[in-house]
């Protein structure tokens, strides 16, 4: 949107201004699979190649009218609709009786300290930009707020693990399974 851009300069640009924190860039593999997806839609189209001394040639595409009007669309749409999303986390959550809840409060304690890292990375970033717009840190003080959030459930589940008020056995999955299966005789008709 800002200006023709080649992929490698595009993938530098994300990591020096700390979009690297909510988009994935790590593998430049990604990013060119992106922008073939971009150009064969027409939201961006090649504009030149250029060839600096020693470097190889390097493709710069812009973004063409239509791209301007779904990327501006999909960022109104985004802010403005809640939609599921599927991360990881919950998914193992929903599955906590496969472990027992000795293993899931040790495995959640790790989680919990991992988070508490993650919170210091991000406060320290953040001291380090106060001279950047808040506008431009936003999705940080985002982020903090989910781990933050996520820290307190996660200490809470540990909590509610070490004095038993959340526990399982086998004998008692098995009880509940059977309360709560669907006969198959009747799920036949």
């Amino acid at each position: 949107m800002e200006e023709p851009l080649h992929p490698y300069r595009m993938q530098r640009l994300i990591k020096e201004r700390g979009k690297d924190e909510v988009i994935n860039v790590m593998q430049r593999a990604s990013l060119y699979q992106t922008i073939q997806r971009l150009e064969r839609e027409a939201l961006i189209a090649q504009q030149k190649t250029v060839r600096d001394d020693k470097r190889p040639e390097r493709t710069v595409y812009e973004i063409t009218e239509k791209g301007r009007h779904v990327a501006l669309e999909w960022m109104r749409a985004i802010l403005s609709t809640l939609t599921r999303e599927y991360p990881e986390f919950p998914a193992a959550v929903s599955f906590l009786p496969l472990l027992t809840p000795e293993d899931v409060a040790s495995q959640l304690e790790l989680r919990a300290k991992a988070i508490e890292s993650e919170l210091r990375r991000i406060d320290e970033a953040l001291q380090e930009a106060q001279a950047v717009p808040r506008l431009f840190l936003l999705e940080m003080e985002y982020a903090r707020a989910l781990h933050a959030t996520e820290l307190s459930w996660v200490n809470s589940i540990v909590e509610d693990l070490s004095a038993q008020r959340i526990t399982w056995t086998d004998e008692w999955l098995r009880q509940i399974a059977a309360k709560f299966s669907i006969d198959p005789k009747l799920d036949e008709g």
